[in-house]
């Protein structure tokens, strides 16, 4: 795994972009200019370290080619419009790979992110709240180890579904799952992709993403699935981080340089798609909340997007 150490010699602000839709007291306001605010009080930490994503932190098998590098846009897919085999789905956008690189991903996945969710843990904490007495029934896309299931137990009788494309992942979100009080058969885990999953429309609370659209082929596709699976106003809880807003500054210029190197060493991870922009051409009906944060211990990744879109 390669480990790249850096300090900026100064800061650069996030500017602020504005929103399509805001959400304030329960209410939908339709602006022109969408409204993204920004934590006033990120907590700091210096350097960083390559790609966090959670999605794959380590060199893949020798034998995978490195090129082409896909753009860092996310197009849409030409799968049919009606919804295919999710087992196919699964095939084509992840090919099968040895027993061996799963398990090796799974064990850095488990024990390489703790520096990264110390310094999460304080968004986390207030976007999760959310779910307090509105779900029982919650889906995580991209579960990996299941570092978010702990912040679930204070929903009374939840039940959580993992989806993940990485079978050997299964044991360490159980054993997450078991560490948080969640019950045994309280917890399943789904082997699929984020843009093809097997569960019936309208059929769970609300949908968790932490570090995916990152690293989806497909994010218009993922964040339909995301509506077709979720109940009438059911939620969309997401953190991602996004490439830097304005063109020209030294983040950007570090974002464009690293993006395919990105992509190479962590299996497909981007650091320079503007998922905001997805969320809220989405066509949530209830809206989207966006959140902007930066991550002083993770420069590269530093803006960081996280809210709650309603169905």
């Amino acid at each position: 795994m390669a480990i790249l150490n850096f300090t900026p010699a100064s800061r650069f602000p996030v500017n602020i972009d504005s929103a399509r839709r805001t959400r304030v007291r329960g209410s939908v306001i339709k602006m022109q200019k969408s409204l993204i605010t920004t934590d006033p009080h990120p907590p700091a930490s210096p350097g960083f370290s390559l790609c966090t994503c959670g999605r794959k932190h380590f060199l893949g098998e020798a034998t995978t080619p490195f090129l082409p590098i896909s753009p860092s846009y996310a197009a849409p897919s030409t799968a049919p419009p009606t919804a295919p085999n999710s087992t196919e789905v699964l095939n084509q956008l992840r090919p099968p790979k040895p027993d061996w690189y799963f398990e090796l991903y799974g064990y850095f996945r488990s024990a390489g992110m703790e520096r990264y969710e110390k310094e999460i843990a304080v968004y986390k904490r207030k976007l999760f709240a959310n779910l307090v007495g509105k779900a029982e029934t919650v889906l995580e896309i991209g579960i990996g180890a299941g570092p978010n299931i702990k912040y679930y137990n204070n929903i009374p009788n939840v039940s959580v579904l993992g989806v993940d494309p990485n079978p050997k992942m299964e044991s360490h979100a159980r054993k997450s799952a078991i560490e948080a009080g969640v019950k045994s058969e309280n917890f399943k885990f789904i082997h699929a992709v984020a843009e093809s999953m097997p569960l019936e429309d309208a059929s769970v609370d609300a949908v968790v993403g932490s570090l995916v659209m990152c690293s989806v082929s497909d994010i218009p596709q993922t964040l339909k699935e995301i509506k077709r699976i979720l109940k009438p106003g059911g939620l969309y809880l997401f953190v991602e981080h996004v490439a830097a807003e304005v063109d020209g500054t030294f983040l950007r210029m570090v974002q464009n340089v690293l993006d395919p190197l990105q992509q190479v060493v962590a299996d497909g991870c981007h650091l320079t798609r503007s998922t905001e922009d997805y969320l809220l051409e989405a066509g949530f009906k209830g809206g989207v909340d966006i959140n902007k944060v930066s991550l002083s211990a993770f420069y590269h990744l530093s803006p960081h997007l996280y809210g709650v879109a309603y169905n």
